[in-house]
């Protein structure tokens, strides 16, 4: 079903009509016109006739998909940049899409204004694609859609794990250095092994190795092999790491606590791509991808003198961060789920699923040791509770008693931080009063409003539709509080 039938830069194609609509209205209060689509089939036989300067679709559609759509368009439309949504948020769909040659993926629901505003850089993208057709026929994206692998113990709704899912999906076209960085039981290695499932090496080994797990007199060794005779009890030519991963990918965990000495080693082989193994003179060449890993912070391990600068410029080549659980809550619902499957498969036991009452606790929890905590809880709760359904009783007791402890000084700061606020409100008011100044009301209204909203921003890194769900306020009344309070910059 095609909704418009004039000539329009923009196109979006989605079954569901609310979607449509609200894209067209957004699109049209800034001056864009838009042709609406129901089905993709209909957008393959209107491109035939003309073409949009930029196409927004979303991903699951009766009959053609959104991913079959961008594979059909990027090989004969192949400037055409293509928004893919969808309201799946997971690694499959980042990835498909990417790999696919999307310009961007949206989930939704998505910020209406930051949706905008990405339509309009792919149309600046468009134009400047259809000025220079020539140059950009020599770095078009790959017209074959390379098929891709889940990776179940990767879940995330929650946006912080969204922008993992978008950066797993555009290394998957490139072999960069990666450094991941996060807390213990993040979840590196995992999104490590997404990484390399999800690449162009996906063929090819994937091998881990653990600095802080291997002595460092073992370590180099380890890392590079050694000749037969190198030293005492080297009866045998060995190979290291770097030659098992030949191809492949190598995975240095721990990276920060890398020995001194090995750090100048490693540097070597990463600016010149060859090493030597111990006891050996025959140069070899180092053909693999690097994905190291760290929960220090590598700045002040260099300031320390601790780890080489030129070192970690080397592997700080992209950074990506991993969330701490405690910064995802959405998650721990289908985290927990998951764990709670896999667990009694493993285990051989019979499934068990918590109650509501249960997982909001468990909710509340801070989990220190992040989704390994929470991947060891299901693990003990299918041993130790009593019964299919979880109950908030059946829970460890130290779990338990973590959350009322933390219920009571978060009570206890809110009293204290309240007290204060009003005590320095009631303060500043009196002053204002005392001066008979005007419209004391409404300067302290759009005070408060403005060092609120502004440090919701700052909480949710910019993300206006998780400021608005924090605060409690609609999307649209956000965007219009930003806009009356000059906050946009």
């Amino acid at each position: 079903m095609i909704e418009k039938e004039e000539t329009a830069p923009i196109w979006v194609v989605d079954d569901d009509h609310a979607i449509r609509w609200v894209l067209s209205r957004a699109l049209s209060k800034v001056g864009h016109t838009c042709r609406l689509f129901e089905r993709a089939q209909d957008v393959l036989e209107a491109l035939e006739v003309e073409q949009p300067l930029v196409l927004v679709s979303d991903i699951r559609m009766p009959g053609l998909s959104g991913v079959e759509l961008l594979s059909r368009i990027k090989t004969d439309w192949r400037h055409l940049p293509v928004i893919i949504m969808t309201a799946y948020s997971d690694l499959d769909s980042a990835v498909s899409a990417f790999q696919g040659g999307a310009f961007e993926y949206l989930t939704k629901p998505f910020d209406v204004t930051k949706a905008v505003e990405l339509i309009e850089r792919a149309m600046k993208e468009s134009e400047r694609s259809l000025a220079s057709s020539s140059a950009a026929n020599d770095t078009a994206n790959k017209d074959e859609q390379t098929e891709v692998q889940m990776v179940p113990d990767l879940i995330g709704q929650a946006p912080a794990m969204q922008e993992v899912f978008r950066a797993i999906g555009r290394l998957s076209q490139s072999n960069v250095t990666v450094l991941l960085t996060g807390e213990s039981g993040a979840g590196k290695e995992v999104v490590a092994r997404a990484i390399w499932r999800h690449s162009q090496r996906a063929d090819k080994p994937y091998i881990a190795i653990n600095m802080a797990a291997i002595p460092r007199e073992l370590l180099e060794s380890e890392l590079f092999g050694h000749e037969k005779g190198a030293f005492t009890g080297a009866t045998a030519l060995r190979l290291g790491r770097f030659e098992q991963a030949r191809g492949g990918t190598l995975f240095l965990d721990e990276i920060g606590d890398m020995p001194m000495e090995l750090q100048t080693r490693l540097l070597r082989v990463l600016s010149n791509g060859f090493f030597y193994r111990v006891g050996g003179h025959q140069s070899i060449r180092a053909d693999v991808r690097i994905i190291a890993a760290t929960n220090q912070n590598l700045e002040a391990c260099v300031k320390e003198g601790r780890f080489r600068e030129d070192l970690y410029h080397r592997l700080n080549v992209i950074r990506l961060r991993l969330p701490p659980l405690r910064e995802r809550p959405e998650d721990i619902a289908p985290l927990a789920q998951h764990f709670l499957l896999s667990g009694a498969k493993d285990m051989g036991v019979e499934p068990k699923r918590l109650t509501p009452e249960a997982l909001a606790m468990l909710e509340k929890f801070p989990f220190p040791g992040n989704v390994r905590q929470l991947e060891n809880l299901c693990r003990w709760v299918l041993v130790m509770a009593p019964s299919v359904e979880v109950r908030v009783e059946d829970l460890p007791d130290d779990i338990k008693d973590q959350i009322q402890q933390n219920d009571l000084k978060r009570t206890e700061s809110s009293a204290a931080t309240l007290g204060d606020w009003t005590q320095g409100l009631a303060q500043t008011a009196a002053e204002q009063l005392s001066k008979d100044l005007p419209d004391v009301w409404g300067a302290l209204l759009q005070d408060f409003e403005r060092t609120v909203i502004q440090e919701a921003l700052n909480v949710t890194h910019g993300r206006r539709m998780e400021a608005a769900q924090r605060l409690g306020l609609g999307r649209n009344t956000l965007t219009r509080k930003i806009q009356e309070l000059e906050l946009d910059d």
